[in-house]
């Protein structure tokens, strides 16, 4: 069985784990309704709209 021969450093260790964590940015897509960026599967917050249909009647 293999064993480390030394111990690895903190900074060794994190620098082999730094690549892991990094985080993507959130996919956007433009609403039907009104053309605004908006969130995946989500209610436009622009216009309230989602699949074609007024879910919340946003004050504008």
């Amino acid at each position: 069985m293999a064993v480390p021969k030394r111990k690895s450093s903190k900074a060794r260790k994190n620098k082999r784990r730094s690549n892991v964590w990094k985080l993507d940015a959130p996919a956007m897509c433009r609403c039907t309704q009104c053309g605004s960026f908006k969130l995946p599967h989500r209610v436009c917050p622009a216009c309230g709209y989602y699949k074609g249909v007024e879910v919340i009647k946003v004050e504008e």
